[in-house]
């Protein structure tokens, strides 16, 4: 799997009016969200989630408790890697990498909209290891 992570580009894919920055916004968003979780800042956290997905968990202490144990390689990763922003079915995705507390690797697709006051986060996608490419 390692072998199969170090082939995906690290580069940020550039060819869209959604995506006409180099990405930075959207890095920024997923990346304070996970120094939100860090932080036990559930509030924060659930700031950077879309109206859509405020509305499905209602308040930050339901998000953070979904967060922490459908997901605690995203609540307390041991390492975060940024790979490939893209589109895919007119879906604008940042491709992550999350290294566990046991050292396995994960890849999550964050589905990312805009909004009026900025990139929020649309959902979270766990990536089938037949889809990366190996």
């Amino acid at each position: 799997m390692r072998n199969a992570i170090a082939g995906l580009s690290l580069m940020v894919l550039i060819g869209s009016s959604a995506m006409a920055d180099d990405g930075s916004d959207i890095r920024s968003v997923i990346g304070d969200q996970i120094a939100a979780f860090a932080a036990d800042d559930l509030t924060r956290a659930f700031d950077f989630a879309s109206p859509m997905i405020q509305r499905m968990f209602r308040d930050p202490e339901t998000f953070g408790r979904m967060v922490a144990s459908g997901y605690p390689m995203i609540w307390r990763p041991e390492a975060v890697r940024y790979l490939d922003l893209h589109e895919e079915n007119g879906r604008l995705l940042q491709r992550m990498g999350f290294r566990d507390a046991e050292g396995q690797f994960h890849l999550f697709n964050y589905e990312m909209i805009a909004g009026p006051d900025g990139w929020r986060i649309n959902g979270v996608y766990p990536v089938p290891p037949e889809d990366v490419g190996v």
